[in-house]
């Protein structure tokens, strides 16, 4: 594209005024408002519960790939065989959409096992560690506060450590 096109080009984006010339950018699809502040949507929170129904749910799917989708499979083998015999080429070919067949749906049912398996220990892998996080939290919420000095007045020991021990000195 000529240097001189160009320039034309962009002086007539400004002259539409309405229509915006994007280049190298996707629309967010936003309709062109600034994305929406992440913190106004709250923390996320999964339940033992909801784990469990997602594990569920992937089980019985990896049971109903196993009972309906092989169904096809020797029905396809058996015409493939029938086909090739008989000196048709398109026995190949079905007998190589059986194999495919058979390939995805091993593929399928494996993913399927993982995420039952995974929703299965993932909360009681983690069951811990909201628990660990909060105690490590609020240890160091204690040291904060003893050099903080809000807590108490500059040049006086912190009423978090107690009372002052008055037996320096004596003895």
């Amino acid at each position: 594209m000529a240097w001189d096109e160009w320039e034309q080009l962009k002086s007539q984006a400004v002259q539409d005024g309405s229509t915006r010339m994007q280049l190298n950018q996707l629309d967010p699809g936003n309709g062109g408002r600034p994305a929406p502040d992440p913190n106004q949507y709250g923390d996320l929170k999964v339940s033992q519960k909801d784990l469990a129904k997602i594990g569920q749910n992937a089980f019985d799917l990896y049971d109903d790939l196993w009972n309906k989708g092989r169904r096809a499979v020797p029905t396809s083998e058996s015409a493939a065989g029938t086909l090739t015999k008989g000196g048709f080429a398109l026995g190949g070919a079905l007998q190589h959409v059986a194999l495919r067949w058979d390939q995805q749906l091993s593929s399928l049912r494996d993913a399927c096992a993982h995420i039952s398996n995974h929703m299965r220990v993932t909360k009681n892998l983690h069951a811990d560690d909201d628990g660990y996080i909060r105690r490590q939290m609020s240890s160091i919420d204690l040291l904060d506060a003893g050099f903080d000095e809000r807590v108490g007045p500059p040049g006086k020991q912190n009423s978090v450590y107690g009372e002052p021990d008055n037996k320096k000195g004596k003895g």
